[in-house]
């Protein structure tokens, strides 16, 4: 490691050592706290010299997306997702803005193995509030794993974000004619019917955690 610069080998030992305490990379903002740099910009310059130098790979489109190659921690075992919020079960519920969807450096997180990760990129968390999804093993403080998309199939279940309400709620998802059913899976509740066009997808549901006892 004669290559490397004092800053370059602060930073990989930092994150050989992060890897082996907790199984998954550290953010950049973590290396830049952990090493006493000046910028996330700096955090970055470095991380691609270590890649350049073949010690590191790095995926841009994944938060935390640094593989040790060489010369430090054994490679991560399991996929770190973000928690980004919380979405209904029940009747839908107002959330901050779309933004809320996306991942961010620093947030909370699930871990997923790389079997339960299947390769999906864009991956995402959820905390469920309510109980309309009950029937499906969903249950009130359960966080919901949701691969980002787009479209879906009748009966998939979903992330549905209703535009003219400016509302979201998870339920099943089926298309009938021009409008859509919003369907949940509790016997004591109505589903959802709206327009088509009011109805963006946000995710599909791939995986559920309960960390509440």
């Amino acid at each position: 490691m004669k290559d490397l610069s004092n800053r370059q080998r602060l930073i990989f030992d930092y994150i050989c050592n992060f890897i082996d305490d907790h199984d998954y990379p550290p953010s950049i903002r973590q290396i830049q706290d952990a090493c006493g740099i000046s910028s996330t910009s700096v955090v970055d310059y470095n991380l691609r010299a270590l890649e350049r130098m073949g010690y590191i790979r790095r995926d841009p489109d994944v938060s935390r997306g640094i593989e040790i190659l060489r010369g430090g921690a054994r490679r991560s075992r399991v996929v770190p997702v973000p928690i980004i919020g919380t979405i209904a079960a029940g009747q839908p519920i107002p959330v901050p803005s779309p933004d809320t969807w996306r991942s961010h450096d620093g947030a909370e997180t699930i871990e997923l193995s790389r079997e339960e990760a299947g390769g999906r990129q864009d991956m995402y968390a959820l905390r469920v509030k309510g109980d309309s999804m009950i029937d499906a093993n969903i249950e009130d403080g359960d966080i919901v794993v949701m691969e980002s998309a787009q479209t879906a199939q009748d009966g998939d279940m979903i992330a549905a974000w209703l535009k003219r309400e400016q509302e979201a709620t998870l339920k099943k998802f089926y298309r009938e004619g021009k409008r859509v059913r919003l369907q949940p899976k509790n016997k004591s509740m109505q589903p959802i019917y709206t327009d088509a066009d009011n109805v963006e997808i946000q995710g599909k549901v791939i995986g559920l955690r309960r960390l509440h006892p």
